[in-house]
């Protein structure tokens, strides 16, 4: 079996490294060696180390290596759209088999590469574009395909979970905590991608595609990050038993109407120290899938780097290998349930709200009207009260209320209405309630 490989950075390298040092097992697993037909790059003099391969195999001609007759897999380790689609969509229309690891390019157009698969009639795998190493995906795709998924929680963010973890560990800031996740290589010099859940959101796409046999595009996902997860929030969290988690949440529902939906969501939220999730610390990924007739599953460990990465990719190029040598294909794309994305104010949450009052009688009645309004019931309110020391100005009080679950368009429009009473000073933090009866 011969391998055209898009790609030599730090997955790129690590498949090229396991694939010498492991190539009698995966040559056993698969029935047949596993060679390298070429690998395209963008730069063939660079400086890549010593990495076990002829450096003749390199080529700055990507499209020439996927449509060489001598190629039986494509693994595409470049990430982005462009060119990296259309490379793809190249080799999958020509008949061969595809592993790649690019989530933006599975959320963003998923159902150009499965349509180009299906026309091709070769293997589109992509284990590695979600969760690193964690063998997740798979099951989803084949293992539950006998059952009804109803709901996936997860953290699919090593960086994001890093800086919250060290945060609920430290009591430090957001900013400093990202500090500390950048010196310790967990965050891109350019964290954008990370920490306001673009990458989480490509996630969620994926997994919502396969949980609900429904095609979900990263637009199709409601998107909030953690830059203003305050140290004030963690410790608020704590009071209550909680930790926050950047979460990525895909569920099944009904919509008004009575028709199935489904809601995909990204962003932090509270969930109780007994929830599954709660104790997934530093750079660690875990998924929590509910299933009507498996019931609760957990999938845990390592979601990033270049060896977790590359071990996922290599599990799916003897997966596609297998088939070819036993000339079938896998089960296709299961898009047939076409279920549609419910906006994020139809989805049923909780909210956490922390207020800065004034300090006189009637405040609380008065933001309770406004809860009552809007018919969002209080579950919980925790109050307390420290002088402004500001000469004629009355005190300042911080309220705290956790309301029981409701749409979030009408927890929205609560926040809304609360900025405009003039007892209330400031919404000094909005965060979500996941997990907890």
């Amino acid at each position: 079996m011969r391998l055209a490989l898009l790609g030599c950075g730090t997955v790129g390298s690590e498949v090229v490294r396991l694939l010498h040092s492991q190539s009698a097992d995966l040559a056993a697993r698969i029935g047949a060696p596993l060679e390298i037909a070429g690998i395209a790059v963008r730069r063939i003099g660079r400086d890549r180390g010593e990495l076990p391969v002829d450096p003749a195999v390199f080529t700055s001609d990507p499209f020439d290596l996927v449509k060489r007759d001598d190629v039986d897999v494509v693994v595409e380790c470049v990430g982005g759209i462009e060119p990296a689609r259309s490379w793809l969509v190249e080799a999958l229309r020509a008949g061969k088999s595809v592993v790649t690891a690019n989530k933006v390019l599975l959320a963003e157009d998923g159902g150009t590469l499965h349509d180009a698969a299906a026309q091709g009639g070769g293997d589109l795998y992509y284990e590695a574009a979600v969760a690193g190493a964690i063998p997740l995906l798979r099951p989803l795709r084949e293992s539950l395909h006998g059952d009804r998924v109803t709901q996936v929680t997860g953290i699919v963010n090593g960086t994001t979970n890093f800086i919250l973890s060290a945060m609920d560990t430290t009591g430090a800031g957001f900013a400093e905590a990202l500090a500390e996740a950048t010196d310790l290589g967990y965050a891109e010099a350019d964290p954008t991608a990370d920490v306001e859940g673009f990458d989480a959101a490509a996630k969620a796409a994926i997994l919502a595609s396969l949980a609900f046999h429904t095609r979900v595009g990263a637009a199709d996902v409601h998107r909030e990050g953690i830059t203003e997860v305050t140290a004030a929030d963690v410790a608020s969290a704590k009071a209550m038993g909680c930790t926050i988690k950047l979460l990525c949440i895909a569920a099944r529902g009904t919509a008004a109407d009575g028709r199935e939906t489904v809601s995909v969501r990204v962003h932090p939220a509270m969930i109780p120290l007994t929830h599954p999730l709660a104790s997934v610390g530093d750079a660690f990924n875990a998924v929590f899938v509910e299933a009507e007739a498996a019931g609760q599953l957990m999938f845990y460990g390592p979601g990033a780097g270049g060896a977790p990465t590359a071990s996922a990719v290599l599990g799916d190029v003897v997966a596609v290998s297998r088939n070819r040598l036993a000339g079938v294909r896998a089960a296709s794309e299961s898009a047939y349930a076409d279920l549609p994305v419910r906006p994020m104010g139809e989805a049923l949450t909780r909210y956490h709200i922390s207020l800065d009052v004034t300090d006189r009688p009637g405040v609380l009645a008065a933001v309770a009207g406004v809860f009552a309004q809007h018919d969002v019931s209080i579950a919980t309110v925790r109050q307390g009260s420290a002088g402004s020391g500001v000469a004629g100005r009355d005190e300042d009080a911080d309220l705290v209320i956790v309301t029981h679950v409701a749409p979030d368009a009408a927890l929205a429009a609560t926040v809304q209405a609360l900025r405009g009473l003039d007892t209330v000073r400031s919404v000094a933090s909005v965060l979500r309630v996941e997990g907890s009866a």
